[in-house]
Order: C-alpha cells, then structure tokens, then sequence
C-alpha cells in the first residue's frame, strides 16, 4: 500500500520557521510552502528523499556504534540481537524504501517533534537544513570545563 501522506507531515518548516502545510495532487502528496502568498506545491518525495539520504550519510560509517548503543537501549546486548541492529543498518536504502511506501506512524512524528526534530525547506523544497536533537554529554565529555 503506497502512502498517500508526506513522509515528514508536521515536521517540515520553511526558512521563515513557519509550518508547511501538506496536500495532495491527483495521488501526489505535497509540502504546500507559502511563498510571499503563492502556494508552493512541492512533491513529498523529493523532500523526503532529501531527508533520508542526509539521515543515511550521517549514519554510514557509524553502523558499529549506532548499533551498540541501541541494543544497550534496548536492553538486548545480546551478539544476536547487535547482530541483527547492525543488518538493518546497513541496509538503510531497503528500510528507507519501506518508510516511503508505508509512512511514519502519527504517534512516531509527534514524538520526533517533541524531541527538536525539524526538517527546514526553501520555497523551491530544497533541504536548507536539518535540526535534530543532540545526546546530552556524559559526565567528563563536556568540553565547558564544569566540574572539572
């Protein structure tokens, strides 16, 4: 089942940091950018395509650790459990390819939003930027020199 909803509903913003609203041609959906007045229709997969590739090439390379730092999350740091965190890693674009045909289930968006998630577009759907939240520093990783 193809969904018919922008992958990133809720959770894109133009440069201004004002919401973009989100409809559908014929069975296209699409980021609406209010450009001066002028609703700006931009296909979601371009947008969303852009997104998945910069989250993809932020993890390349980090496979190991992502997946380590998971299972520690989960609970399950088990060889088995790592094994099968670091599968699905590496093989993103298959995962990736599912997200775009089955969507990110509302309570999902809600949470990333809550948490800082935003991805930033120009009028044209360009990726301008995107704000993720950050991990906090563990103790001794700060380099502001508290406590030290």
């Amino acid at each position: 089942m193809m969904n018919l909803e922008p992958l990133f509903k809720g959770l894109v913003f133009d440069e201004n940091d004002q919401p973009v609203g989100t409809s559908t041609i014929g069975s296209e959906p699409c980021y609406v950018v209010n450009d001066a007045g002028f609703m700006r229709h931009i296909a979601s997969k371009e947008v969303d395509l852009k997104v998945l590739d910069t989250l993809g090439s932020q993890i390349a390379g980090n496979e190991d650790v992502i997946a380590d730092q998971t299972a520690k999350m989960l609970g399950q740091e088990d060889l088995f459990s790592y094994a099968i965190i670091q599968n699905q890693l590496k093989n993103l674009n298959r995962q990736f390819d599912q997200l775009l045909e089955t969507g990110i289930p509302e309570e999902a968006r809600i949470y990333l939003g809550m948490t800082g998630f935003k991805v930033i577009i120009d009028v044209h759907g360009e990726l301008v930027r995107l704000e993720q939240p950050t991990a906090p520093a563990r103790d001794g990783d700060g380099e502001n020199g508290e406590g030290e």
